[in-house]
C-alpha cells in the first residue's frame, strides 16, 4: 500500500517538475524569441501549465474515474485563482487590477470556478451533451477575452510594441536557431510527459481499485499537484516585465491571461476530452 502512494507522489512530482523546469521555461523562451505580446505569452503559458491537467484528467477518465476528473478541474481552478491572488499581493500589484480588461478576465475566471461547484452540488452526471456546451462556452469566453483586451489595453499594447521593436534590433540571426531549438525541446518534453503519464495511470488505477480511495480525494490530490506550475508562472511573469519596463502592468496582463487560459482550458476543453474518453 505504501509503495503505491510513493509511486503516486513520485510520478505526479515528475509531471510537475518536467512542466515547470522544461516545458514552461522553453515555451516562454519560444514566445519571447518570436517577440509575442504579454497576452500571447500568457496564452502559451496557460496551455503549457494545463498539460498536467490534460494528462491526469485523461488518465482518470480512461480508468472510469469521471467524478475524479471534475473534482480535479474544480480544485485546479480554485487553487490557480488563489495562487494568482497570492502572486499579485506578493508583487504589490493590486492597483493594476483596476484595468477593465483584467477585471472582466477575473470575472470569467470566477465563473470557471462556479460552474464545476454547481455541477458538484447538484450531483450532475457527466455525459456527452456537455461536450458541445463546453466548446460553445469556450468560444464565447475566448471572444470576450480578446475583445476586452483590444478595448481596454490599447496603451499597454503600444508600450510593448516599442519594447519588442528595440529587442528585434538586438536579437540578430540567433533568433531562428533559438526558435528551432525551443520547438525541439518542447516536442521531446511532450513525449516524456506521455510516458510518465502512462506510469501515473497505472498507479491511479491501483489506488482506486485496490485501496478504495474515493474519486473526490483523488481529484483533489491531482488538482493540487497539477496547479503548481501556474504558481511559478504567475510570479515569473510579473518579475519579468518589471525588469524591462518600470511600474509596468504588462506582467499582470500576462499572469492574468495565464490564469484565464488555464482555467477555461481545464473546464471547457480538457474536461470535454475526459468525458469523450470515458464514454468512447
Amino acid at each position: 500500500m505504501l509503495l503505491e502512494f510513493i509511486k503516486f507522489v513520485i510520478y505526479s512530482g515528475l509531471i510537475v517538475l518536467i512542466s515547470k523546469y522544461i516545458l514552461v521555461t522553453n515555451l516562454r523562451k519560444l514566445a519571447e524569441s518570436l517577440n509575442l505580446k504579454p497576452k500571447a505569452v500568457g496564452d502559451i503559458s496557460g496551455f503549457a501549465t494545463s498539460i498536467p491537467e490534460l494528462i491526469t484528467i485523461s488518465i482518470s477518465s480512461f480508468n472510469g474515474l469521471i467524478s475524479a476528473s471534475i473534482f480535479n478541474v474544480l480544485s485546479s481552478n480554485v487553487i490557480n485563482f488563489l495562487q494568482y491572488i497570492v502572486a499579485i499581493l506578493s508583487n504589490k500589484n493590486v492597483k493594476k487590477l483596476n484595468n477593465k480588461a483584467i477585471k472582466i478576465d477575473i470575472l470569467l475566471v470566477i465563473i470557471t470556478i462556479l460552474i464545476p461547484i454547481l455541477l458538484v452540488l447538484l450531483d450532475v452526471e457527466m455525459n456527452m451533451i456537455f461536450i458541445p456546451i463546453f466548446i460553445v462556452l469556450y468560444v464565447i469566453f475566448r471572444f470576450l477575452n480578446n475583445k476586452v483586451h483590444k478595448l481596454y489595453l490599447e496603451l499597454e499594447d503600444k508600450m510593448i510594441d516599442n519594447t519588442i521593436q528595440k529587442e528585434k534590433e538586438s536579437i540578430g540571426n540567433k533568433q531562428i536557431r533559438n526558435t528551432v531549438k525551443y520547438v525541439l525541446i518542447i516536442l521531446m518534453t511532450g513525449i516524456l510527459l506521455f510516458f510518465v503519464g502512462e506510469l501515473l495511470s497505472n498507479v491511479i488505477e491501483n489506488l482506486a481499485d485496490l485501496f478504495k480511495i474515493s474519486q473526490f480525494i483523488i481529484g483533489i490530490l491531482l488538482g493540487i499537484v497539477t496547479s503548481i506550475p501556474e504558481f511559478i508562472t504567475f510570479f515569473e511573469a510579473q518579475k519579468h516585465y518589471c525588469k524591462k519596463v518600470d511600474n509596468s502592468i504588462l506582467g499582470v496582463v500576462e499572469a492574468t491571461n495565464n490564469l484565464f487560459t488555464s482555467n477555461v482550458l481545464n473546464l471547457f476543453i480538457i474536461q470535454s476530452i475526459g468525458i469523450f474518453i470515458y464514454f468512447v
